[in-house]
């Protein structure tokens, strides 16, 4: 690429490391409803519903905001997008500790979460610093952000407790730092060599609705689908185990932030792994392998605690099956770790099939995924509310899977077909197919 003549590696270096610690600021900033949440339904005597439905909330915003904030990226830079981005949400964040009734904490989750959005600008923006050949690794690497859901999973509880249980102190806290995080990138990081290219040329930039043509193609919905489970369903569920943690196993709030956190780190720190390992053996086997073994370990989560009478000698035997507590932190960890893999292996497909609408594709790719963030929470909520079994959330998740895999399975096939149809033809052997000749002709 042109554009990457004279970019040094100490910059592409800058590039990803200001926007990996801003995108995990924003990434802490945008789940931490999995833990304050959880003092505001107590606060407000809130049912699992409505608390799926205000943790879920943020995730709503952070995923409709991508698609025009990809392409914004893309339009006008994603320095100057990223930090306004930024800004804004730790405004929200402040406005927060102003709500007093569950109305008013929806609308100001809804601001916050645009910290979900600058996930987009940060793929557009990244991209566009590295050749094709390393866009997964570096991709990947950006996507490590995700981490910042373990931080506020882990660090939040703490510093709740540190500031006497006051779950407002803590939104402030976080405010100031978002706020100090988007002062440092705008400062440290530089334009994009595309949008300088752009700006020294004097070429103007594709027009919004010129960005969105790639969107007609059913493969960008397919991978949307499958950023649908391994992002949303990651979100999901580390905005949900604190929950299912002090709820199905009667942890306290401290216990569960941590374990949830156990499952949100490997979800994150090896995304750099699932973007390397996409570049070497194609981020279809990663798919592959994501999907496998997400099914199999879904499978057994979702085994819901059974009670059990048998006859014995001495008469009848009660007792209880359940998955012991530290073979579920095992599987979610397991699960947390394909899942990093399969969030880096879907970003490699977009620059490579559409290197000119990063930021429109992976907007939408991040969008659909988003939702998965925002609607599973809720349907998580409403399952425990209505069948009372915990573990109806991973039954939901291995349906997704089961899907995900078929669709792209076979989509695969199909692609295969067209390319090499002599592969796909009659698979009679030769000598069988004379053999019939000779029994048609009488011989």
């Amino acid at each position: 690429m042109a554009d990457l003549d004279h970019v040094s590696k100490g910059q592409q270096t800058t590039a990803l490391t200001t926007s990996t610690l801003a995108f995990t600021v924003c990434f802490a900033v945008w789940t931490i409803f999995s833990i304050i949440g959880i003092k505001i339904k107590a606060e407000l005597g809130l049912n699992d519903t409505q608390f799926g439905l205000l943790v879920a909330t943020p995730i709503l915003t952070g995923s409709l905001s991508r698609i025009f904030l990809g392409i914004w990226a893309d339009q006008y830079g994603g320095k100057l997008i990223f930090t306004l981005v930024m800004l804004v949400t730790a405004f929200a964040v402040f406005l927060l500790t102003l709500a007093n009734t569950y109305p008013m904490f929806l609308l100001a989750a809804l601001g916050l979460g645009l910290a979900g959005g600058s996930f987009a600008v940060g793929v557009s923006y990244v991209s566009k610093w590295y050749p094709q050949k390393q866009q997964g690794t570096a991709l990947g690497i950006f996507g490590m952000g995700n981490v910042g859901a373990a931080i506020t999973n882990f660090g939040a509880p703490i510093l709740l407790v540190a500031l006497g249980g006051q779950w407002k102190s803590v939104a402030l806290v976080y405010a100031c730092v978002l706020a100090v995080t988007a002062v440092l990138y705008f400062i440290f990081a530089k334009d994009d060599p595309a949008h300088t290219a752009r700006k020294t040329q004097g070429v103007k930039h594709e027009s919004f609705i010129k960005q969105l043509a790639p969107l007609k193609h059913m493969q960008v919905w397919r991978f949307a689908f499958y950023y649908f489970f391994v992002f949303g369903g990651y979100v999901a569920l580390a905005l949900w185990l604190p929950r299912f943690y002090t709820g199905a196993y009667g942890l306290p709030l401290a216990t569960a932030g941590m374990l949830a956190a156990v499952y949100a780190l490997p979800g994150s720190l090896f995304r750099a792994l699932g973007g390397w390992m996409s570049d070497k053996i194609g981020a279809r086997a990663v798919m592959y392998w994501t999907f496998g073994v997400s099914l199999i370990v879904l499978f057994l989560l979702s085994y819901p605690a059974t009670d059990y009478t048998v006859a014995g000698i001495d008469g009848p035997i009660d007792f209880n099956i359940t998955i012991p507590l530290w073979a579920f932190i095992g599987l979610t960890i397991v699960l947390g770790f394909v899942m990093s893999l399969g969030k880096a292996a879907v970003y490699k497909h977009i620059p490579v099939y559409y290197p000119n609408h990063v930021g429109a594709v992976g907007g939408m790719v991040g969008l659909i995924g988003g939702l998965g963030g925002f609607f599973m929470p809720i349907a998580f909520g409403m399952m425990n509310d209505m069948i009372g079994v915990w573990t109806s959330c991973f039954m939901l998740l291995a349906a997704l899977v089961a899907v995900n895999l078929t669709w792209m399975h076979f989509a695969i096939l199909r692609s295969e077909k067209r390319k090499n149809p002599a592969q796909f033809g009659p698979k009679d052997l030769p000598e069988l197919q004379d053999l019939h000749t000779e029994l048609k002709e009488g011989v």
